[in-house]
């Protein structure tokens, strides 16, 4: 899901931009209001998670790979809005440093991951736990069903956004510009992998973590339990503990990402320009798409756009480590570091805004 530059119009990139900004606007506005709470680590610690289960890639049926994002957890324990600004911030590191999703792409792949995905995970959850005490297991399913159908809808959100290019944007000959395969392609080619594998992985991750909440740190559940407001009305003991445990399972978490490559293959639409001239690679990306051929060429738009932007440590691969594995590691290592600064810095910008303001209380 995460959309390279080339695959979407300048004018569709736009679009998201500007769709996305005033999602962005309400959710600094939300989060400033609890800056004085735990929200505050935990935004950087969902957003670093996030970040690293992304790494985690997983065999999909033609050939491809694909991952759990973290929405559904992020959303349960964040809320929608720090939620947005958690995931948006992974996946804005994602694309600046290590071409994990273009530049020019960052407003979709935002809109549809962070803004869309917290949305439905949200609604869905609520929708599901009702007035559950915050330990029940309905929560656990809640969180599984939330999370499930936050990737799936995210994915076929891009998957539309793919498809429709060709409809829209052809040169002269009338060969697409972006992406080259239309909607009866991109939404199952997209889909059937989504529903499966990697919608199955985001809800074991989102259910199985919210569990163990349950059992380590209730408290932790609680920005949105509804109705529930104390963790006597859940049937246990008021009890916050410190989230070092938690941190400390985030750095084990980080030293398995060489795991993560152990899965061979490009995500469907994430092809470079180069991958097009490629007879191996055409006949991957044809295996993939329902088996219908890949253009001789590079569309010409894509190839242009593709070129805007190279990332320092492309594809998690910095250029002077030889082992893949260590290379991923390091790139795990130090994309944790930056999305770490970047929430600091984004706290800190957000509580520039209310230096000699009142608090307001928490909603």
């Amino acid at each position: 899901m995460h959309i390279p530059d080339g695959y979407l119009s300048p004018t569709t990139c736009a679009a998201f931009y500007a769709s996305s900004t005033p999602f962005w606007y309400v959710a600094l506005q939300r989060v400033k209001r609890v800056l004085h709470t735990k929200l505050v680590p935990l935004i950087s610690l969902f957003s670093a998670f996030c970040f690293l289960i992304m790494m985690f890639n997983l065999p999909l049926p033609g050939g491809t790979t694909g991952h759990a994002v973290g929405i559904g957890l992020a959303t349960v324990v964040l809320g929608p809005w720090a939620a947005m600004l958690a995931v948006s911030v992974a996946l804005i590191i994602q694309a600046l440093f290590f071409g994990d999703g273009g530049i020019t792409a960052i407003g979709a792949n935002c809109f549809n991951m962070a803004i869309v995905g917290s949305l439905v995970a949200y609604v869905f959850y609520r929708a599901i736990a009702g007035r559950s005490a915050i330990v029940s297991f309905r929560r656990v399913v809640a969180a599984g069903v939330a999370g499930y159908a936050a990737i799936n809808v995210s994915a076929l959100f891009a998957a539309i956004e793919f498809g429709v290019q060709p409809l829209l944007y052809k040169d002269a000959s009338g060969a697409p510009l972006y992406c080259p395969y239309p909607l009866s392609v991109s939404i199952p080619a997209m889909m059937i992998g989504h529903l499966t594998i990697a919608g199955m992985a985001e809800l074991i991750v989102s259910a199985g973590l919210v569990a163990f909440l349950q059992w380590s740190d209730p408290s932790l559940l609680r920005a949105t339990a509804g109705n529930i407001v104390s963790l006597e009305h859940a049937g246990r003991p008021r009890k916050t503990r410190s989230l070092q445990p938690i941190w400390m399972g985030m750095g084990l978490l980080m030293f398995l990402t060489p795991l993560g490559i152990l899965a061979t293959g490009t995500a469907w639409g994430e092809w470079m320009a180069s991958d097009f001239s490629s007879p191996a690679v055409r006949e991957q990306i044809a295996n993939s798409s329902l088996n219908q051929p890949a253009p001789a060429s590079a569309p010409q738009g894509l190839e242009q756009m593709s070129q805007l932007w190279t990332a320092p440590f492309s594809r998690y691969a910095p250029p002077y480590i030889r082992s893949a594995r260590f290379g991923y590691l390091l790139s795990a290592m130090f994309g944790v570091g930056l999305v770490m600064l970047a929430c600091f810095l984004l706290v800190r910008f957000m509580r520039g805004f209310v230096v000699g303001q009142p608090r307001q209380p928490a909603v």
